[in-house]
């Protein structure tokens, strides 16, 4: 027999219907929010490079090359800090989370799917907290695909052991 736990909402909480299309709502406009400032994000990066990155040749310029991966993984670190902090100012907003610093320390964890659970949202915001963990899960994967796009076009890793020992 299955057991069930019943939660309760308060006097002046809307029914628990109410609440989840609250919560789907508002993580609707905080997923379309953040992957619109990810793609923001990821066009400003390849327009820094296109600007400031002359072609690469395999062998040549490592340092570069090398510099120019740095700032990519170092904007994509800003990138992901900024849908943080957005979700932080959200969790604050609607009095979900005490205090800014526990908002950002809850967010940060969700947003990065590691979720320690010593905070933990009240029953009427589980669903957009748990709702960032997935949003989070999808833009990091995005960011790792435009890294690894990054790197391989430019042949920053490349050495002669890669390219094989069978010509000599």
């Amino acid at each position: 027999m299955a057991k069930f736990i019943e939660v309760s909402h308060g006097p002046s909480c809307p029914n628990v219907e109410q609440l989840m299309l609250l919560n789907i709502a508002l993580a609707t406009v905080m997923v379309g929010l953040t992957v619109t400032i990810h793609f923001g994000g990821l066009l400003t990066l390849l327009w820094v490079l296109r600007a400031t990155v002359p072609r690469f040749r395999a062998h040549e310029s490592a340092a570069r090359q090398g510099a120019a991966i740095l700032f990519v993984v170092l904007g994509l670190v800003a990138i992901h800090a900024i849908e943080i902090w957005v979700y932080a100012a959200v969790f604050r907003a609607i009095g979900a989370l005490p205090d800014f610093e526990t908002a950002l320390y809850f967010s940060t964890g969700s947003f990065t799917t590691v979720g320690y659970g010593d905070v933990v949202l009240d029953t009427r915001w589980r669903l957009f907290g748990a709702i960032e963990g997935a949003n989070g899960l999808l833009l990091f994967g995005w960011s790792t695909a435009f890294l690894v796009s990054i790197t391989g076009r430019m042949r920053a890793f490349e050495h002669d052991w890669l390219e094989g020992q069978e010509r000599r």
